[in-house]
C-alpha cells in the first residue's frame, strides 16, 4: 500500500512537472523596456553607423597629427642596362657634331637603394592647427553619436508605450465583446419568453459584430505595433512576444520651472557641445590657414649607395635644411580664410538657431507631461462613471424599464472611457520619454 502511494505521488509530480513545461511552451515572452533598450543600443543600426562615424572622424585626426612626424622613406632597385655613350650638346668629351658611335649590345648589373627622413621643424602652426581641428571634429562627433544613442532611446520608449497601448487596447476591446456577448445571451432570453421584442436580439447581434471587428482591428493594430518596435530596436524577427505592462516613472525635475529645465537642457544637450566644438575646430583651421602666409622649414637626411657589384656598393650621406616659401598665390590662401571664417559664423548661427529649439524642446515636452497628468485623472474619473452607467443599464434592463439600446450605448461609452485612459496613460508615458530626450538624459 505504502508502495503504490509512493508511486502514485511521483506519477503528480511528474505530470505536474510536464504541464508546467507545456505551459512554459505556450506563453510567450514578455519584453520589458529595459531589455528594448539593451537590445537597441547593441543593435540599432543608426547607433552602429554614428560609432563608426566617430571612429573614422578620429583616424583623420591621426592622418592629420603624422605631418608633425618624421617622413621615413626607402626604394631599392635592380637593372640589367646597357653602358652606351649617348652625346648631346654639352656634354663632356663629345659636341652636337659628336656622332654615337661604339654602342655595343653589351648589358650590365646595376644595384641602388636609397633611404631619406624627412622632419617638419616649422610651418607657423599649418599643420599643428590641422592636427587640433581634426581632434575636436573627433570631439563633436563623438557628442553627436551620443545624440544619436538619445534619440534611439527617444524612439524605443515611444515604440515600446504604443505597443503596450495597443495590447490594452486589445484587452479593453475583448472585454467589450464578452459584455456584449454576455448582454445577447441574456436578451436572446427575455426574447424567447417573450418579455422583449425581437429587434432588442437584432440590435444585440449588431452590437457583438461591431464589438467583434473592433477587436480584430486592436489586435491587428497590436501586431504592426510591435513591428514598429521591432524595426525601433533594430531587429529583424519574428514579434512572438508580449509588451510588458510597464509606465515610465516619473523624471526627476519634471515639476522644475521652466528656466530650471531649460538651463540642464542647454548643459546637457550632446548636439549644443558638438556645434560648439565644431565652431572650435572651425576657427582653429581658419588659423592654420593663416600659416600658409609664412614659410615653412624642413629638414632632410639621406643615404644612397649603387654600383654594378653588390658586393661592391658605393655610398653618399646627406644632410639638409629647406625653406619654402608661397611668396604670391593669386590670392588663394586669402580666399581660403574668408572661406573658413563664413563657415565657422553660418556654425554660430546654426547654434544659436538650435539653442531656441532646445528650450522649445524643454518647453513642449514639460507641458505635455503635465497635461497628460491632468488628462488621466479626468479619463479615470470618466471610466468610474462610465462603468456605474453601465450597471444602472444592466439593471434597468433587467427590470423591462431600460431598451437594449440604451444599454449597448452604456457598454460603448465604457469601452470608448477605457480606450482613452489608455491612450492617456501612452502619452504621459511618451512625454516623459520627450523630456528626457529634450534634457539630453539618457
Amino acid at each position: 500500500m505504502r508502495n503504490r502511494c509512493v508511486t502514485l505521488a511521483w506519477k503528480a509530480v511528474v505530470a505536474i512537472w510536464f504541464a508546467t513545461v507545456a505551459a512554459s511552451a505556450q506563453t510567450p515572452r514578455v519584453l520589458t523596456l529595459e531589455e528594448a533598450l539593451r537590445i537597441a543600443r547593441e543593435q540599432q543600426p543608426q547607433i552602429r553607423q554614428a560609432r563608426f562615424l566617430t571612429e573614422a572622424a578620429y583616424a583623420r585626426a591621426d592622418q592629420a597629427r603624422s605631418g608633425l612626424l618624421p617622413q621615413v622613406s626607402a626604394t631599392a632597385g635592380y637593372q640589367k642596362t646597357t653602358a652606351n655613350f649617348i652625346a648631346r650638346p654639352g656634354a663632356v668629351p663629345g659636341t652636337a657634331a659628336t656622332t654615337n658611335s661604339g654602342s655595343r649590345l653589351s648589358f650590365f648589373n646595376f644595384f641602388n637603394s636609397s633611404i631619406s627622413a624627412n622632419q617638419l621643424i616649422w610651418d607657423f602652426g599649418q599643420t599643428s592647427g590641422r592636427y587640433k581641428a581634426a581632434k575636436m571634429l573627433g570631439e563633436a562627433q563623438e557628442n553627436n553619436e551620443r545624440s544619436v544613442s538619445l534619440q534611439i532611446d527617444n524612439t524605443l520608449r515611444a515604440a515600446f508605450f504604443l505597443a503596450r497601448a495597443n495590447r490594452e487596447l486589445v484587452v479593453v476591446a475583448q472585454e467589450a465583446a464578452d459584455n456584449f456577448g454576455k448582454h445577447l445571451e441574456q436578451i436572446q432570453g427575455f426574447v424567447e419568453v417573450g418579455t422583449r421584442p425581437e429587434i432588442d436580439l437584432a440590435q444585440a447581434r449588431a452590437d457583438l459584430a461591431n464589438a467583434r471587428s473592433q477587436l480584430i482591428d486592436a489586435q491587428n493594430n497590436y501586431l504592426i505595433a510591435k513591428a514598429q518596435l521591432n524595426q525601433a530596436m533594430g531587429v529583424i524577427g519574428p514579434t512572438d512576444y508580449e509588451v510588458a505592462d510597464e509606465s515610465l516613472a516619473p523624471v526627476s525635475g519634471e515639476e522644475s520651472p521652466l528656466d530650471a529645465l531649460s538651463n540642464e537642457a542647454m548643459k546637457g544637450r550632446p548636439e549644443l557641445v558638438a556645434l560648439d566644438e565644431q565652431i572650435r575646430a572651425q576657427l582653429q583651421t581658419v588659423s592654420a590657414i593663416k600659416g600658409a602666409y609664412g614659410p615653412t622649414l624642413d629638414a632632410t637626411a639621406g643615404a644612397t649607395q649603387g654600383g654594378t657589384r653588390i658586393d661592391d656598393l658605393g655610398w653618399n650621406l646627406s644632410v639638409g635644411v629647406t625653406l619654402t616659401w608661397q611668396i604670391y598665390q593669386g590670392g588663394f590662401t586669402t580666399a581660403q580664410v574668408h572661406e573658413a571664417e563664413a563657415t565657422a559664423g553660418q556654425l554660430a548661427a546654426q547654434l544659436d538657431l538650435l539653442r531656441q529649439q532646445v528650450r522649445f524642446d524643454v518647453e513642449q515636452a514639460s507641458l505635455a507631461v503635465r497635461a497628460a497628468k491632468a488628462v488621466i485623472e479626468a479619463d479615470r474619473e470618466t471610466v468610474v462613471n462610465a462603468r456605474d452607467r453601465l450597471r444602472l443599464a444592466e439593471g434597468r434592463y433587467e427590470t423591462g424599464v431600460g431598451s437594449a439600446i440604451e444599454l449597448g450605448d452604456a457598454q460603448v461609452a465604457l469601452t470608448t472611457a477605457e480606450a482613452q485612459t489608455v491612450q492617456a496613460e501612452n502619452r504621459l508615458s511618451t512625454a516623459r520619454a520627450q523630456l528626457l530626450r529634450a534634457l539630453g538624459r539618457q
